[in-house]
């Protein structure tokens, strides 16, 4: 493999969206009433509480999280993302974060989403950016119904590293074999994976990120405050 290749690793919510997917995909179920609005709401938020100071059990988070997919056939929750895409997560795809995923296909760099949301929420949209691969927290299934508990290592704090690493594996590729290697994430959560690339940036970052970053010299950018990109 020439080292001319290079990997490009993205952070999905708060970095490419402009907003969480995970917490909105709970906000949307509430919505239309797939959700009790009293029992999960504030929970929904507690949780969000907890990731962005860095205390979220993840294990706990995931029991919450998965839970209502194993209640519902793949066909009602695959209409329900549909008309979430539509009306909650491609409003918050902003023009910088679709030409920055551009940038690095067209360089042909080796490029991923690698997020701690489940993947039966975040496929469709890494698919809208046009990324090929995704390394996120997977919920078991069986028979084609969601078991409602995740399957193998979740894809969060250290685990991103471990998750990557196994995905690399699995191309007959290692860390070394990459020029260059870049991972854009907004979370302080995600610092053992962004101290692991040799090209870590700070997107919209948290303060703790922020303040890690500047004390770093790690570049630090926003892909906020663009107009939506025409879909």
């Amino acid at each position: 493999m020439s080292p001319a290749l290079n990997l490009a690793l993205f952070d999905l919510d708060n970095t490419l969206l402009a907003g969480d997917s995970d917490f909105e995909w709970a906000q949307y179920l509430i919505s239309r009433g797939v959700l009790d609005r009293e029992l999960h709401e504030a929970k929904n938020q507690t949780f969000y509480e907890q990731y962005k100071a860095g205390t979220l059990d993840i294990h706990e988070f995931l029991d919450f999280q998965l839970k209502p997919l194993s209640r519902h056939s793949r066909a009602e929750l695959d209409g329900w993302h549909h008309d979430f895409m539509a009306t909650r997560i491609r409003p918050i795809m902003t023009a910088a974060a679709r030409a920055l995923v551009r940038q690095h296909l067209a360089a042909g760099d080796l490029c991923a989403v690698v997020t701690a949301t489940n993947s039966f929420v975040t496929g469709p949209i890494v698919r809208e950016f046009g990324i090929p691969h995704l390394i996120a927290t997977i919920p078991a299934q069986q028979d084609g119904r969601f078991t409602g508990r995740p399957r193998g290592t979740p894809s969060f704090r250290e685990g991103k590293i471990e998750r990557v690493e196994g995905w690399l594996e699995s191309l007959g590729l290692c860390w070394q074999s990459f020029g260059h290697s870049y991972f854009y994430s907004d979370s302080h959560n995600d610092l053992p994976l962004l101290l692991k690339v040799s090209h870590p940036v700070a997107v919209d970052p948290d303060d703790t990120l922020r303040a890690h970053a500047e004390q770093a010299g790690w570049p630090v950018r926003s892909l906020r405050g663009e107009t939506p990109a025409a879909t």
